[in-house]
Order: structure tokens, then sequence, then C-alpha cells
């Protein structure tokens, strides 16, 4: 099976290596590495930090774009997935630094290289339609409002969400019936069950469904611990979680996550394709996959 190169539009760091604290040689190390595993397009997404912190993170990812060389998955902007969130769905996020969602706050740390916002929709003040003046997606996350009208995609489907229910309205819900609106979804295994998997392809348009890992930096290093989004986080082999348990993020990869879909019937090749529409972009290059949807080959150029 040939396919396009993988564009993971969601994940914080790997290899130890931590977006909202990397050097521009740890990006640009991590973008030539992630490519070995299929990876060809990235959105290095930021977690919730100061304002500050949060624009040095963005000033580094960008120079790092800019220095990049051809045997390297493609920096094609930023995720940030923090700072305008629902403190009643904060996850692993420190609601210490959120803002509100108003158009003067954004301005704080506007850069042009920002691609994919996510937020909660339901706390929005004038920011929605400030952004949707931009070359900027607009995902609801974090959050418990059902109107994504405004939105372009929900992130982490079910995940940092208030419940489906049958009286009212939820995000989910409205991400679910929405045939216009793209879901992420973490199909590890660990997020989600995987009868909210099937629900949710049985739901959506097969084109609407975009694979992410929202890997942390601790996938695919050595690593058992370690500090992420102002919190210790820990790796059990299976999952890692704050010391109170809350889930931080996957563990794995998007290749992981294929070939784990293919292994329980799920997986559709479709999928791939979906990020490159949804961005409207495009990367040279392919897998050649076995049977098994194990990586062969990668071919770049």
């Amino acid at each position: 099976m040939k396919t396009k190169l993988l564009i993971e539009q969601h994940f914080h760091g790997c290899f130890g290596i931590d977006f909202n604290t990397a050097s521009v040689d740890d990006i640009l190390y991590l973008s030539k590495e992630i490519l070995k595993y299929g990876i060809g397009g990235i959105f290095p997404t930021i977690v919730t930090d100061t304002v500050e912190n949060t624009q040095n993170a963005v000033r580094k990812i960008k120079e790092a774009a800019n220095q990049q060389f051809p045997q390297m998955a493609k920096i094609l902007g930023i995720h940030l997935e923090g700072i305008f969130l629902n403190p009643a769905k904060k996850g692993i996020h420190n609601p210490k630094h959120f803002l509100k969602l108003t158009p003067e706050n954004y301005k704080l740390i506007e850069d042009d290289f920002i691609k994919i916002i996510t937020l909660a929709p339901e706390l929005d003040e004038g920011l929605i339609d400030y952004l949707s003046t931009k070359d900027i997606k607009i995902q609801a996350g974090h959050c418990i409002g059902g109107d994504l009208q405004k939105c372009n995609g929900a992130t982490h489907l079910f995940n940092a969400m208030s419940p489906i229910t049958h009286r009212g309205e939820s995000t989910p819900l409205s991400a679910l019936i929405s045939d216009n609106i793209y879901t992420e979804i973490i199909a590890d295994g660990v997020h989600i069950s995987d009868d909210a998997i099937k629900l949710t392809f049985k739901a959506k348009p097969l084109d609407k469904i975009i694979l992410v890992s929202d890997s942390l930096p601790i996938t695919k290093s050595k690593l058992s611990e370690m500090n992420f989004a102002d919190e210790k986080i820990y790796y059990d082999g299976v999952k890692a979680t704050s010391k109170e348990g809350t889930l931080a993020g996957s563990t794995a990869l998007l290749p992981d996550i294929i070939k784990r879909l293919a292994n329980i019937g799920l997986f559709n090749p479709q999928f791939i394709n979906n990020p490159y529409n949804y961005h409207n972009t495009d990367i040279n290059g392919h897998i050649e996959w076995d049977d098994a949807w194990n990586i062969k080959e990668i071919y770049q150029g």
C-alpha cells in the first residue's frame, strides 16, 4: 500500500523534546528524526503557558521552520492549544495562565505562523470573529459549549469536553452531527474506548476525521517522568498522567495509532489524506506500507 506522508497537527513533542521549552536546534533535530516515522508535516503544539513563554516558543518554532532543510518533516505552522480554554475542562493545562477570549488578549501572542487555535467557544468575547478574518483553523476544545457554528474543527473529540447528553447540547454531540466540522481523535486505546471510536467513524463523514497523537515530549524517549504544563508527568508504560491521575496526552505517534486501528479493523487510508485537505497543503513524498500497516519504506521529494 502506498500513501502520502503523514501530517501530525496536534502533538507537543517527542524524544524528550517539549515544544514549549525547546531550542531551535531541538526542534530541528525532532523534525529530522520524526520523518523516520513517516511523518512529513507537523504542527508543533503549544500547551498553556505564560504570555512571555508562549511568545518565546512561537519565535523559536518559527525560526526553526526558516532553517529547515529537505530531509526534515516540514513545520507547517503552530497549533496553539492553550490560554483560551474553559477552566471547567482544563485537563492538564494550568488555568492560572488562561486569558479571556478577546482580540486584545490574542494580540499579546499573535503571529502569522499560528495556524490552529483550540479554544472554548462558549467563553468567546469577540475573539472568534477576529480569528475568522485570519488564515487560522478555529477548533473547539477544553470546553463545554455546543455551538460550533463558527468553528472549523473539534480538538481531541470526547477528551476535555462535556459528555454527550440526550437533553441539551454538548461539544462532542455537535461535532458528531455536523458534516462540516473536522474532528481530531486520539485512537491510541487509552484516551477513548474502541466503541467511541466506532461511533465517531459511523457518525462522521470519513473525510472529516483527523487522526492525531497528542503525543507528549516523553514519547519515544527513555524517560519515565518529566515536567510538562507546570506538572510532573509520570509514564507507567501504558499512559502518562499527573500525580492525581489526569491524562496528559498520549505516548504514541501516528504510525502506532494507524497500526492499532488496522489491527482492530477500523483504519481507512482516507484518514491520511484528510489533514492535507483540511489545511489545503501538499508535501512531496510517500510511504510504502506492508499488509499489516507497518512502514516498509519512506520516500521524500
